[in-house]
């Protein structure tokens, strides 16, 4: 199977390096990467020049910054990538973060799901953070005997994270790509398995995530949160019960108040269709009554 890795950059001349590298040391080669440069005011530009000079596999796409929107910004610079190719040339189509660490064996252990289990749609590894320092030297050694890389516990090892994004071309094409809005890494693997298509995960198989995930303010992740339930199609009583098991756990109940406020705040069209959403809603009404 051939590979487009298709990998939205914005000022990460301090990572991406790593990243390319990690992907060059691949003992899978059937793959064409494309940088997609949206407006880095750093030097990421003159890095990934520097390096593609002598890499034929990889390119450089350099845009206009684009304008700051949580979710919709990554997937349109993805889209511009994807618009520079012609999809009948792949089979996979990747989209990786620029910095992240894969292993030399991360494409072909991929690669051998896809190519033995026909119904899987999205595939990949685990993510792990780094539990302090990031040791350069160690950058591409997996082994860990100093054990200093933990995972990146944001959702369970079942979950395909949206830095390490993976689909049989097939399955992309029956979501009809990604929707550009927060949460788009949850909705994708909602449309594959609509669509139905698996969603594998490789437990053993992991990668380096040099700039964890995460948000800064209680407020913040609330607020997101509610623009994210009102994305995906959720109806006021779903929307109820699902803030009220986030804002239990977390102890908060100024996180519930935010998060229906971000939720009431939302009026822009959703991107999912009518069948979509009515999807959506039974899958989430039947996990409220199975999960204990």
């Amino acid at each position: 199977m051939k590979f487009l890795i298709i990998i939205p950059t914005h000022n990460e001349e301090n990572n991406i390096l790593f990243t390319l590298k990690s992907l060059q040391q691949q003992t899978f080669q059937d793959f064409s990467c494309i940088v997609v440069n949206d407006g880095s005011t750093d030097k990421t530009q003159q890095v990934v020049d520097g390096f593609i000079l002598n890499h034929p596999k990889f390119k450089i796409l350099n845009l206009q910054e684009s304008a700051h929107q949580p979710g919709a910004k990554v997937v349109r610079t993805f889209n511009k990538g994807l618009e520079t190719v012609v999809l009948n040339d792949f089979d996979v189509i990747c989209k990786f973060d620029a910095d992240i660490i894969f292993p030399p064996n991360y494409l072909m252990k991929v690669n051998q799901i896809y190519e033995t289990q026909p119904k899987a749609g999205m595939v990949s590894g685990i993510v792990k953070i780094p539990k302090s320092i990031f040791e350069m030297a160690l950058a591409f050694d997996f082994k860990d005997e100093k054990h200093q890389w933990k995972f990146e516990n944001l959702s369970s090892k079942n979950h395909v994270r949206g830095p390490i994004k993976s689909y049989r071309k097939q399955c992309f094409q029956d979501m009809k790509g990604l929707r550009p809005v927060l949460g788009w890494d949850n909705i994708d693997v909602m449309l594959a398995r609509i669509n139905g298509w698996e969603i594998i995960t490789i437990k053993d198989l992991w990668v380096k995530h040099l700039r964890p995930t995460a948000f800064q303010y209680k407020n913040q992740k609330a607020e997101k949160l509610g623009e994210y339930f009102y994305n995906i199609g959720l109806n006021l009583p779903l929307t109820l019960i699902s803030s009220a098991k986030s804002s239990l756990k977390n102890r908060s109940l100024g996180e519930f108040l935010t998060t229906m406020k971000s939720f009431f705040k939302q009026k822009g069209k959703r991107e999912l269709s009518k069948d979509e959403i009515k999807f959506i809603r039974k899958l989430r009404w039947k996990q409220i009554f199975t999960k204990k």
